[in-house]
């Protein structure tokens, strides 16, 4: 048996995960939760003071000190020689430092994303809403797609018993509109933000959602909600500033379930543009283990996932439409799924 930490941090909140690791007699892996608990990150300097406290609140729960072999943060930003800075938090991460710090014998940092990649191989049914059940091939490799405030992709080899985790940057590859109006929402956005380029991500994220609107709402062909108008215009405002007050992709996407035309036009869009590139992805993997929509857009849009438009444009890839429909899709519905995959590789360390 061995103690574990695993913690997924980002800008905005880390959650922390004391566990232990047994090994069944058939060689599986069982990761059996201690105690758990969130943070707001940026009250703490550092993550030494929070896993601290942590550990304290650990051993008041469970009545032990904690004392964990190793431990794995997923981390919200490029990992390098187990070192990172956080993109929306003033940390400097060393895996080395906090080993040291907290007398942790091993400590690994890996990116949020590949921490997800990770965690999905340890996900059950009812964290998952299957969009297509394909004709599922346990050989063959899992692609992940994760639309929030970046677009994340990702794809799984097995290796063995156990899964390879491979990052990528494809939401940094151009966009490629389909139709006349995406054409228009290409030019748009390349005026718009003076740039020769626009990617996938541009349009296909938490960001996309809030360009997407003010791209329809520039056209004048649909009506603006007073309401929307002025969060919109309030978060226009406030660019460029670190803190902000209003979060446009939620606005548009609550509006959008309250029937307000704009909105409701931008979300269609937002996830037949998803559900377009999930499908390039796709061509480019033959997922067959299973295609994997990880981050909070999708689970917090679901009803609109699963309405037909995602799935329509997933498969909708000319001569190799019986290819897609093959391809088993799943939006994973746990949000732990990064602290999960922290936590199965800190047990594999």
């Amino acid at each position: 048996m061995t103690q574990i930490l695993a913690g997924d941090t980002g800008g905005t909140k880390t959650v922390l995960l004391l566990a232990e690791v047994h090994e069944t007699e058939l060689g599986a892996t069982q990761i059996k939760a201690l105690h758990q608990q969130r943070f707001v990150s940026a009250e703490f300097p550092d993550l030494v003071p929070m896993v601290r406290q942590f550990f304290d609140a650990a051993k008041a729960a469970t009545g032990n000190p904690p004392a964990p072999e190793q431990a794995c943060f997923s981390i919200a930003g490029p990992v390098v020689n187990n070192t990172c800075h956080l993109t929306n938090l003033s940390w400097l991460l060393d895996g080395d430092r906090l080993a040291q710090d907290l007398g942790i014998a091993h400590v690994q940092l890996i990116n949020d994303f590949v921490a997800v990649g990770h965690g999905t191989p340890g996900l059950e049914a009812n964290d998952l809403c299957t969009l297509q059940t394909g004709e599922y091939r346990p050989d063959a490799p899992i692609a992940l797609i994760g639309a929030g405030t970046g677009l994340g992709q990702g794809f799984l080899i097995r290796e063995g018993k156990q899964y390879r985790v491979f990052g990528s940057e494809g939401g940094h590859t151009d966009f490629a509109p389909r139709s006349e109006l995406e054409f228009q929402l290409l030019k748009y956005l390349r005026d718009k933000l003076n740039l020769s380029r626009i990617s996938v991500e541009r349009v296909v994220s938490g960001m996309g959602i809030a360009a997407i609107y003010q791209f329809l709402r520039d056209r004048q062909s649909i009506g603006e909600s007073p309401e929307v108008a002025a969060a919109i215009r309030t978060w226009e405002r406030e660019a460029g500033l670190s803190e902000k007050t209003v979060d446009p992709a939620s606005v548009i996407a609550i509006a959008a379930t309250q029937q307000d035309p704009l909105s409701k036009t931008t979300m269609e869009l937002f996830v037949d543009l998803y559900g377009a590139e999930a499908g390039n992805l796709a061509l480019k993997l033959l997922p067959y283990g299973g295609l994997y929509i990880a981050g909070g857009v999708a689970a917090k849009n679901l009803s609109l996932m699963k309405s037909g438009i995602f799935i329509s444009a997933l498969i909708d890839k000319g001569r190799m439409r019986p290819l897609m429909e093959r391809i088993p899709v799943h939006v994973i519905l746990n949000q732990n799924v990064g602290l999960l995959g922290a936590a199965r590789y800190a047990a594999r360390l």
